[in-house]
């Protein structure tokens, strides 16, 4: 695998995913070091429980970087913070591209691994999803993974993408590329013509009493 650009997806993944917790964070009456926190748990959570399962040391504990772009995401929303939280979709955006980089991520670390493929599109999916699940606990939210949209569901479809890609043979940086596009515009999609999966409707409701 190219180690280079699965580095460059996992930096510019963790700077999108800080981001998004972030300005979420900012609604909430949290001080500039509970949204840094807030920040680093969306940017490292997903990544954690991945590499937690894999039984390998999480990857933060070994690189300072995660840390410190959390406070280069810190910094730029609160100077551009203006601009950042008049657009409503700010935090849905930045979601969105940490999700499908994230997902490439783990589908790609998993690879290297040597797991069989439908465990690395779990691990894909947990490395995108757990994050944003962590900080929309820690904010008092039902998390977007348990909503009606379609979130984990695109990085299900990313990572069948991106095998179908590999096992074709394309170039390790086209497969990557395609596969989170395909985690990105479906999400995209999803959200703009309000494509989603039913509801569970409440089981075992109580009859009426005949009179």
């Amino acid at each position: 695998m190219d180690i280079k650009l699965t580095i460059l997806l996992d930096l510019l993944g963790t700077f999108a995913f800080a981001i998004s917790g972030i300005r979420l964070a900012s609604g909430k009456q949290i001080d500039w070091f509970g949204a840094y926190i807030i920040g680093l748990v969306t940017a490292i959570g997903g990544g954690t429980l991945r590499d937690l399962l894999l039984d390998l040391t999480p990857f933060w504990i070994l690189d300072s970087h995660y840390f410190l772009i959390t406070g280069a995401a810190l910094l730029v929303t609160l100077v551009f913070k203006e601009k950042l939280f008049k657009l409503g979709s700010t935090l849905f955006l930045f979601d969105t591209i940490g999700l499908g980089l994230f997902t490439i991520v783990g589908i790609t670390k998993s690879v290297d691994a040597g797991l069989p493929f439908w465990v690395c599109i779990v691990m894909g999916t947990i490395t995108g999803s757990v994050g944003g699940v962590t900080r929309d606990v820690l904010l008092n939210q039902v998390p977007l993974l348990f909503r009606k949209d379609i979130y984990a569901l695109a990085c299900v479809a990313g990572g069948g993408i991106y095998f179908i890609c590999y096992y074709i043979n394309l170039p390790t940086g086209v497969t990557e590329t395609i596969a989170a596009l395909t985690v990105i515009i479906i999400r995209l999609i999803a959200v703009k013509f309000h494509i989603h999966l039913p509801l569970l409707q409440p089981i075992g409701k109580k009859k009426q009493l005949i009179k």
